[in-house]
């Protein structure tokens, strides 16, 4: 817990940004200040440098969240135009002796829930958190599979953590969980020119599946597989490799080849913002994606010619993969969710793995019409620029997930 004064310290921290940035009470600002730094500044100069601020940053929003190093606070701020750091230190006698703007820094916080579990891939350590509910336990264990990239356990962009919210969420209602930090965050080494979609999510999830059955401790537990955007293109195929899945549920899964979406999307945000960096880079990935879906093509192909300077290797084992054909051999319950103001993965992938399953009956399908990718609330059309507000997975996809998940 923090000590009084450290309460004290942080409290005053928050006054004066208050008064400086939202009251505009210069004068009071300024009394906030130790002597020694009053005799270099003045309540003038704090007017002009709130004013210059204010010009390059847009107006001061709120506080996001405040961390502490000794007696230098760091304020994390959401200004119109951008998100940085407010630093303040602060003497025994609760006076400012420090005040900066910086980058912000990222804080190594402990979970408040759940515990670290690390589980042996290969030969590389994935690591992890275990949430078991104390109370009504179900019996029920979720495993979190990523989207493209080097995500972090929580699948963290920006402020939003979209699958920490869905485990604690969950865990409240008696559903067990594991995610992990995935290994081309924590290991970028073992991801070479050689690596294919296998390497970068399903054999981790295939052997972390196969930790959970094999441990005595989780044996009784029902295994059930959440996947987000690259994740949620995969569930058919990790379901072809491991028989001890008992559900999938996909969130935002591409239906549609990649590369196809990769064009899309690159048209799309040119629209949003025609400039002419996004229409030299919308020129240079379609020329990209044209080597790559010509019959030149192969594994030997140098990776500069290619989307997002991934191999040839990587991106065979992405065309050889067909989801809707996969998924035809999936026998077990499906969820399938999508928010309808998604970009990334658009309502014509979500009509075409509900087109390919219309005969399933232990498929279903539920879309969400202010939903983005992070299945996340907004209005208009949804934009990169979003994902930096702050905000968390709708309470209704946790609820769908939820009714799904318990259904026997």
């Amino acid at each position: 817990m923090l000590s009084f004064a450290q309460n004290q310290h942080k409290e005053t921290g928050e006054v004066f940004i208050k008064l400086l940035l939202q009251e505009k009470n210069y004068e009071k600002a300024y009394a906030f200040f130790d002597e020694s730094v009053k005799s270099k500044i003045s309540s003038a100069l704090l007017k002009t440098t709130e004013q210059q601020l204010e010009n390059q940053l847009g107006k001061f929003n709120n506080i996001i969240e405040i961390n502490n190093e000794n007696s230098t606070y760091f304020y994390y701020a959401d200004f119109e135009k951008m998100k940085l750091d407010i630093k303040i230190t602060l003497n025994e006698a609760n006076k400012i002796m420090g005040f900066f703007f910086s980058p912000h820094r990222e804080f190594n916080k402990k979970n408040l829930l759940g515990s670290d579990l690390n589980i042996k891939s290969d030969n590389i350590t994935l690591k992890g958190t275990i949430l078991i509910p104390e109370k009504n336990n179900l019996k029920k264990l979720v495993i979190f599979v990523h989207g493209s990239g080097p995500q972090d356990r929580d699948e963290t962009i920006y402020e939003n953590k979209p699958f920490k919210d869905i485990a604690e969420s969950l865990y409240q209602k008696g559903i067990a969980s594991y995610r992990f930090d995935k290994k081309t965050l924590t290991n970028p080494e073992s991801f070479n020119d050689k690596s294919t979609i296998d390497d970068e999510v399903t054999n981790d999830i295939v052997n972390i599946i196969t930790y959970f059955k094999e441990n005595d401790q989780y044996t009784a537990y029902e295994i059930i597989l959440l996947g987000h955007s690259l994740g949620a293109n995969l569930m058919p195929r990790i379901a072809g490799k491991s028989a001890q899945i008992s559900k999938l549920i996909l969130l935002a899964g591409n239906a549609r080849p990649l590369e196809k979406l990769i064009a899309e999307q690159y048209d799309y945000l040119y629209k949003q913002n025609p400039s002419p960096e996004l229409q030299e880079a919308t020129k240079k990935i379609k020329e990209q994606i044209t080597v790559l879906t010509s019959k030149s093509f192969n594994v030997n192909t140098p990776k500069e010619e290619l989307p997002f300077n991934l191999s040839g290797y990587y991106w065979k084992s992405v065309l050889d993969y067909n989801p809707l054909k996969e998924v035809k051999n999936v026998k077990i319950p499906m969820l399938i969710l999508q928010g309808e103001r998604d970009y990334q993965v658009t309502m014509e992938d979500f009509e075409l793995w509900k087109s390919t399953l219309k005969n399933n009956k232990k498929a279903s399908f539920i879309s969400y019409p202010t939903l983005n990718h992070l299945f996340m609330n907004g209005e208009n059309a949804s934009e990169p620029k979003e994902y930096m507000i702050k905000g968390n997975v709708d309470e209704k996809v946790i609820n769908d997930i939820y009714n799904f998940i318990e259904k026997n």
